[in-house]
């Protein structure tokens, strides 16, 4: 890649953020102390994090209140107060969080030739990496597509493949474990690609979650708002049940995607396959997509009681 700058071997917090986001793009900063349970959003411009003082604050949460630092991946709306999907206004990146067997996969992503060059390998904990690709000129459809798609082929987290994804900064200690690890970032390439280079066939079932909705709620002009973020969780384990998948397995991808924002993902995350397997079942007798809350047989999941 004789047209590409010299690389640095690793790159700061404050570098990544440069580099990888233009000074202007909102994006939302998240603080996590796991023991707690308690998370802070702030949403604010990519120059803003990159100044000293709000580096210090990440620091001093990071050293002194033992949390972890999420920075989101995309840029969001000029006003947006939330991170849903329809705040996203420009899609940035893509990412791969390999949580394992990381190296094998890591290697197979370097020697893909489906693949355009990665921008940065994230070192998050021993064996375990997070790889990012700098993009522009996707769109938020094709972007999820091709996150599905990648984390598939790869052995990849399948709960790291929505836009409003947040990837850990780098610079900061990974709280998570026992032993405390300072995440570092590799600088691999300089270049900013685009959704043609990358040449990994997409399945159907990595297009858009949104369910499809029954006649009635069609023609109903009233229920023409967004699908809330439970009603695609929902979907999204009303798909994989229908194709096999494990539902514990599809238990644990939600539980995983949903840990920043629910207290008791776990629980969240049974209850809503219970009722995509309930709703599954009521479809199969009567033809339609209608749900239905009633208790599922002995040898289906069962929602534990709440503490």
């Amino acid at each position: 890649m004789s047209d590409e700058k010299p690389l640095s071997k690793e790159t700061s917090g404050r570098e990544y953020l440069r580099a990888s986001f233009h000074p202007s793009d909102r994006l939302a900063v998240l603080v996590r102390n796991r023991k707690r349970g308690q998370t802070i959003q702030r949403i604010t411009t990519a120059a803003r994090i990159a100044e000293p003082a709000f580096q210090d604050w990440l620091l001093y949460k990071n050293d002194q209140d033992s949390c972890d630092i999420y920075v989101g991946m995309n840029a969001l709306k000029p006003g947006a107060s939330t991170r849903t999907k329809d705040d996203i206004q420009t899609i940035r990146h893509l990412y791969l969080d390999l949580d394992c067997d990381g190296p094998a996969s890591l290697a197979a992503i370097q020697q893909s030739p489906l693949l355009a060059p990665a921008n940065y390998v994230l070192h998050t904990s021993p064996d375990k990496f997070q790889v990012v690709w700098k993009v522009e000129e996707v769109t938020r459809e094709q972007a999820e597509s091709l996150l599905r798609a990648m984390a598939r082929k790869y052995h990849a987290d399948p709960a790291a493949t929505d836009s409003t994804r947040v990837m850990r900064l780098p610079g900061f200690v990974n709280k998570k474990y026992d032993v405390d690890f300072v995440v570092r970032a590799e600088r691999q390439s300089d270049r900013t690609h685009h959704f043609l280079d990358f040449k990994l066939p997409l399945d159907p079932a990595d297009s858009d979650p949104r369910p499809i909705r029954t006649h009635a709620a069609r023609t109903d002009s009233r229920d023409s708002r967004p699908l809330s973020q439970s009603e695609h969780d929902w979907a999204y384990a009303k798909r994989a049940l229908a194709r096999g998948d494990d539902p514990e397995k599809v238990i644990q991808r939600i539980a995983d995607f949903r840990r920043q924002d629910k207290s008791d993902p776990v629980y969240y995350a049974r209850h809503t396959v219970m009722k995509a397997q309930a709703a599954s079942s009521q479809r199969g007798e009567d033809g339609n997509d209608s749900t239905t809350d009633g208790t599922l047989p002995a040898r289906d999941l069962r929602l534990p009681e709440r503490p």
